[in-house]
């Protein structure tokens, strides 16, 4: 399934369970990362069913969470 649009423009809210495949798309990551995350602890899913394995968008925005920056950076010839 592939997203090509964010829900939210459609007045629906965004969707609190991803799939792994809709996780990948939106995170610019692989599945097979998503699946060392979960495996070493760092990222939380959920098995709904024997093979349905959903992933909370809060947890995906904390782990892929913005690096900030210190200051503005300053170019010399301006």
């Amino acid at each position: 399934m592939a997203l090509t649009a964010n829900p939210t423009v459609w007045g629906q809210p965004a969707p609190e369970w991803l799939s792994l495949q809709q996780a990948a798309l939106l995170y610019g990551v692989s599945v097979d990362t998503l699946r060392r995350r979960i495996r070493h602890g760092q990222l939380r899913a959920s098995r709904f069913g024997q093979r349905l394995i959903r992933v909370r968008t809060a947890d995906l925005d904390e782990l892929f969470r913005p690096i900030p920056t210190v200051r503005p950076i300053r170019r010399s010839w301006t």
